[in-house]
């Protein structure tokens, strides 16, 4: 459930103006349901894939590095090191043009895995595509020439709220006992619905937010800067900038981070489901997604009755 960006492999997505660099971080962390993938798209012109729309999956970008544009519908939008851009399920057909620009796509999940894209009216479902007897989606793109960029909007005339930048939102620093971190929530400033994305920064060799681990939702962690541990359970394990963490659902074991000395910077992304039920092992307590985060304190019990 721990590795690192220097140890995934990175493959080349090419199919005439989609060509673009990319990493399967998620897999390679040992996500079950959500989706985290690096992208390096090296010149202008260029989009990591066409304009298309998830039937029910939601995306958040967060740019690294670099210069780009969010295009949603006809309109494109310019962004750079970090922006957060939330790309609803449903919603209109949107891709991302560099560049060069580097971006961390971190998706919620799909139990469909329907893709519509409406340039070439092809889909793909999971390993295969629509219509069954046609070629591959991207190649029906390439063929329709290079994906022209749409009206670019000048960031002071308009600045769409599914686009936020780090410095634009309102930063929560939270301070008690050997927890010392500020939290920055991207994704609700975006307007994300189906998972949320929280910029975090821990002070040196202080903790971020408390052991805990959830019933129903899965989270993903990037490590951006400094250093610091992960605590699994008992286990101690130590991270780095691209480090990436993967916390499924269901496991039982309870994640935490400390920093070390210089502090330790991170992009905390996960799953929004209301039978979801977080148990914070220090406390006994357990928040409830679905009761508006009221929270119990709870005490283990033998099934055959009476305390453990």
């Amino acid at each position: 459930m721990l590795t690192h960006m220097d140890d995934v492999e990175e493959s080349e997505r090419r199919f005439g103006h989609i060509w673009a660099l990319r990493q399967l971080l998620g897999a390679a962390a040992g996500a079950r349901e959500i989706g985290l993938s690096r992208w390096r798209i090296e010149a202008e012109g260029r989009v990591c894939s066409p304009a298309h729309v998830h039937f029910d999956e939601e995306e958040i970008f967060y740019v690294l590095d670099g210069t780009g544009f969010a295009q949603a519908g006809r309109r494109a939008y310019a962004i750079s090191a970090g922006d957060a851009v939330v790309f609803p399920a449903g919603g209109r057909p949107h891709t991302v043009f560099g560049g060069p620009i580097e971006l961390l796509a971190f998706a919620s999940g799909s139990s469909t895995r329907l893709t519509y894209l409406p340039r070439s009216k092809t889909m793909w479902a999971g390993p295969t595509w629509l219509p069954l007897d046609g070629g591959h989606p991207f190649d029906a793109e390439a063929e329709l020439g290079p994906l022209e960029l749409g009206e670019v909007v000048d960031p002071a005339d308009e600045r769409p709220s599914w686009i936020v930048g780090l410095t634009e939102v309102e930063a929560m620093p939270i301070a008690h006992g050997d927890r010392d971190e500020v939290r920055t929530d991207l994704g609700s400033a975006a307007g994300s619905r189906l998972s949320g994305l929280r910029h975090i920064a821990i002070a040196p060799d202080a903790e971020g937010a408390p052991p805990h681990c959830h019933t129903a939702e899965e989270e993903l962690f990037v490590v951006l800067d400094g250093d610091g541990t992960l605590r699994l359970g008992d286990q101690e394990h130590p991270v780095r900038a691209g480090s990436i963490v993967a916390r499924p659902a269901g496991t039982g074991v309870a994640h935490s981070f400390r920093a070390g000395g210089q502090g330790l910077t991170l992009l905390a992304y996960g799953q929004r489901d209301p039978r979801d039920a977080v148990f914070f092992p220090r406390s006994s307590t357990l928040r409830m997604a679905g009761l508006g985060g009221l929270t119990f304190r709870v005490e283990p019990v033998d099934p055959r009755g009476g305390a453990l």
